[in-house]
């Protein structure tokens, strides 16, 4: 009986210490240095397609992803990588591929570097609601309860590290995709985003775009 116990004793501190390693093995992950050199490396070969050579894309159904918060990129390839069944997972599926592809650590080097990256300027093209964006952008729309875009994305739009994205410049075809996906609940890893967008037309989506992507 004693060495029966005994070897359940020392079964439950296996156990026990495994478990512990599991838990450490993020913690150990987030200790790596991010380096740049290798974010580029790795970013030539898996995101310049789409993304263009220094994040700066030039299809505006992708987004430009120069000169965004490291942490915020991070937690995008984070969220892209996890099971579409997640609660908070972001699904897309060419997205899915990519970053499930990448470890922990080329997750933060690809964010080290492109975040290091200087963004191109954007332009406002319609002139006839630039108005309606900028107000909306400044001052939200108070009788839907919808509050002030430049809160969490800063008077500039540079968003609010590492919180918040940066969203000025931005293609606006992209921010209008990703409002609207927040408002249809195919983007869910944001519930105060996806709060907002359920209250913005897409006439009012559209003049906040519009007027991010002119904005500097």
């Amino acid at each position: 009986m004693t060495s029966m116990l005994g070897r359940l004793a020392l079964a439950t501190a296996s156990l026990a210490l495994g478990a512990a390693a599991y838990a450490q093995a993020p913690q150990a992950s987030q200790r790596v240095k991010p380096d740049p050199a290798r974010g580029q490396q790795i970013s030539a070969g898996v995101c310049a397609a789409c993304h263009g050579a220094d994040g700066n894309s030039v299809i505006a159904a992708n987004p430009k992803l120069a000169g965004q918060h490291a942490d915020y990129l991070y937690k995008q390839l984070v969220d892209y990588a996890k099971p579409s069944s997640a609660k908070d997972a972001r699904v897309n599926a060419v997205m899915a591929g990519f970053a499930g592809a990448l470890s922990d650590a080329d997750k933060r080097h690809v964010a080290a570097y492109l975040s290091q990256q200087k963004k191109t300027p954007g332009t406002a093209r319609n002139k006839d609601t630039l108005e309606l964006g900028q107000k909306i952008y400044r001052a939200g729309i108070a009788a839907k309860n919808v509050p002030a875009c430049s809160g969490c994305h800063a008077p500039n739009g540079a968003g609010i590290p590492s919180q918040n994205p940066r969203l000025s410049g931005q293609h606006a075809e992209y921010t209008v995709a990703t409002l609207q996906a927040f408002r249809e609940g195919t983007r869910r890893n944001n519930l105060a985003m996806s709060q907002i967008a359920s209250r913005l037309t897409d006439e009012e989506m559209k003049a906040v775009a519009d007027y991010l992507a002119g904005l500097r």
